[in-house]
């Protein structure tokens, strides 16, 4: 099978960890006798850097044209004082909007050899972590309008939040169906007390969970949730929000693992086109110093191959292939643990395609 793939490496730490995903891919392509083609596109600081904007409309038409996009991380303190136009997280919200992906699949999962990482007691932690957070992605107060006034001679800023029931349902299906494949439990958050767009969520999420009624459903306000993913997160299943607090409670949760370099992410559209990446930042503190950790690219090409290319034994097998590592005490800065063996960013990249290979 012969997949298109458009490469994002992106600032900082982002060309190196995906170069490792690449090596996985790679190993994939051999031993399945698959076939992917990459184009590589520059997008954030280093496309300011060349061409003035954070990704060129050449560049958009190539992820456009591609089967499925692979990017690294964006932006650093560098560009920091660009043009808010042109700024690098800018072009993330244009590929999303262009390519229309609008549903956002960030798994946490507490691997049981990183229990001791986690800043959670054992005792909350239990036989670990495993949830889902669906997020919508194209909507609400990122892509409301805004505005920046004088009002009685100081300025005042305002940003929308809209949200319509077709944007809702749209992603409440997508969190649905991702119950019925998992636990069969869907929390929907919102902000009903006191927020309009919520009130619609509420009501739009009730009327589809008509539709699944095998599946477990609850609402709970987006504090609460703060609070619930501290205090009892094993409770979870699926989650599903907004695009701002999904944005905040999905980071919120990646810490609960040890590590926010173990967490993969992928956006969806409503064709087979998606994009995938690690959600971590692109630390430009780190970048160059072999140190980083390529495993959340990693499991976000896996993800790929599962949810784009239709390719399940593949993705389990990358994904074996990190609990494998794991299991043999190898480990990168981030998650180094006593006893264990410290490997750079490269070196962990080969390991797991030696693994994959097995």
């Amino acid at each position: 099978m012969e997949k298109k793939i458009t490469v994002l490496r992106g600032d900082g730490i982002g060309p190196e960890i995906v170069e490792q995903a690449i090596v996985a891919l790679d190993k994939i392509s051999s031993k399945y006798g698959h076939t992917f083609k990459y184009t590589e596109v520059d997008m954030g600081g280093c496309s300011i850097d060349k061409f003035g904007v954070p990704i060129t409309d050449d560049g958009l038409e190539k992820c456009k044209a591609s089967d499925s996009v692979l990017l690294g991380a964006v932006g650093g303190p560098k560009w920091d004082n660009v043009d808010p136009l042109i700024r690098p997280e800018k072009a993330l919200l244009k590929v999303r909007s262009e390519l229309g992906l609008f549903a956002n699949l960030r798994p946490t999962k507490l691997f049981s050899q990183l229990a001791d990482s986690s800043p959670l007691k054992q005792s909350i932690v239990g036989n670990g972590i495993d949830l889902m957070i669906v997020r919508e992605l194209t909507g609400g107060i990122y892509f409301g309008k805004r505005r920046t006034d004088t009002v009685n001679g100081e300025k005042t800023a305002t940003d929308e939040m809209t949200y319509s029931e077709h944007e809702i349902e749209r992603i409440g299906r997508v969190a649905f169906e991702s119950a019925m494949k998992r636990n069969k439990r869907l929390a929907s958050v919102d902000k009903a007390n006191v927020l309009d767009s919520s009130r619609l969520w509420r009501a739009t999420m009730h009327r589809l969970s008509a539709e699944y009624p095998e599946v477990e459903f609850s609402d709970i306000l987006v504090d609460n949730t703060a609070m619930q993913l501290i205090k009892n997160p094993c409770q979870f299943d699926v989650i599903v929000t907004e695009n701002m607090f999904g944005d905040i409670l999905s980071d919120e949760a990646s810490m609960l693992t040890g590590s926010i370099g173990m967490m993969p992410s992928a956006s969806l559209s409503e064709t087979t086109l998606g994009m995938y990446e690690p959600i971590h930042g692109s630390a430009p503190d780190i970048a160059g110093m072999d140190i980083a950790n390529p495993l959340g690219t990693i499991l976000s090409a896996a993800m790929m191959l599962r949810y784009s290319f239709d390719m399940a034994k593949e993705a389990d097998d990358i994904e074996s292939a990190v609990n494998k590592a794991l299991d043999d005490g190898y480990r990168t800065g981030d998650i180094m643990q006593e006893n264990c063996k410290k490997v750079g960013c490269r070196e962990m990249g080969k390991i797991i395609s030696s693994y994959i290979g097995r």
